[in-house]
């Protein structure tokens, strides 16, 4: 469907329409599943464009995360309809739509979509790889000598986002609530003996692999006591995306085998307070949730 000067129709996706959207996720061979898609839907907004059979030839999401930034993602055109300018035309629209509400915009670009990117405005802030794992062998990855680590109960919710607020950058209360429930038994928490909050991991099913992340800690020791916990909590395969500034946690998926097939490039339109030190991200949510 097109507009009288050829430009297509963009209409709204609704979290109604996620069943009929997901496919382009699946055709991209991407790891989201209808949870992740309502969720968005329903926390963001979504732009696409419908073919002349009303089904959805492309996609576009942008997901608010606190009242100065907001997340663009799940840009996806369906394979014959792209090299069209569909893709490019849905991102202005995202562009368009985080400028009105006085936030900035953030993505994590591909090495393919970063030239995209560069010539918009958006500029580096750090690089991720996304890691594959099958599973965890090996002696256990024990936290800092004065650190605990235990399941994550609901009643940590309010204290864990005030915790995250100032480490990832993010307002992300509601996003963490949702992951909270998705998979209990892949969250943790850090507490020092003090009863102090020093890290957490949350983690939810995929359509392919189960996603492990955010996990945000004080120092890397704790950061990768807790993904190691979490990575042995439930079965694999398991999906990460890791700055690559954390050698120790690197090394750690090298030994066990972790491959890492994709790298993404942490981007911003503007400047965004604490998002370009990923000193305390040691998983990310995903490049679909920021």
């Amino acid at each position: 469907m097109a507009n009288t000067d050829g430009s297509p129709v963009i209409h709204n996706i609704e979290p109604g329409d996620a069943d009929d959207v997901w496919p382009l996720s699946i055709e991209a061979g991407w790891n989201q599943n209808l949870k992740d898609w309502r969720f968005m839907l329903g926390a963001g907004r979504g732009f696409g464009v419908l073919n002349a059979d009303d089904r959805w030839d492309a996609s576009s999401l942008v997901l608010p995360l606190g009242q100065k930034l907001a997340w663009i993602s799940m840009v996806l055109v369906t394979k014959d309809r792209r090299r069209l300018g569909l893709g490019t035309t849905l991102l202005k629209r995202c562009i368009a739509e985080v400028r009105e509400s006085g936030a900035v915009a953030g993505l994590d670009a591909t090495e393919q979509g970063r030239p995209i990117y560069l010539p918009l405005g958006f500029h580096d802030l750090y690089r991720i790889s996304r890691w594959h794992l099958d599973d965890v062998k090996g002696p256990k990855v024990p936290p800092p000598s004065h650190v605990t680590l235990r399941p994550f109960a609901l009643s940590d919710l309010q204290r864990l986002a005030t915790y995250d607020r100032p480490l990832s950058g993010m307002e992300r209360p509601t996003l963490l609530a949702h992951l909270a429930t998705r998979l209990p038994s892949i969250a943790w928490v850090a507490e020092a003996r003090s009863g102090a909050l020093v890290g957490y991991v949350l983690g939810r099913e995929g359509r392919t692999a189960t996603s492990i992340g955010p996990a945000i800690a004080d120092d890397e020791e704790t950061g990768l006591a807790l993904i190691a916990r979490a990575a042995t909590s439930v079965a694999g395969p398991f999906i990460l995306d890791v700055p690559d500034r954390h050698l120790r946690l690197r090394l750690w998926l090298q030994e066990q085998g972790a491959v890492t097939p994709r790298a993404y490039m942490r981007m911003t339109l503007g400047t965004a307070k604490d998002l370009d030190d990923p000193t305390h991200v040691f998983a990310l949510a995903g490049p679909e949730l920021g």
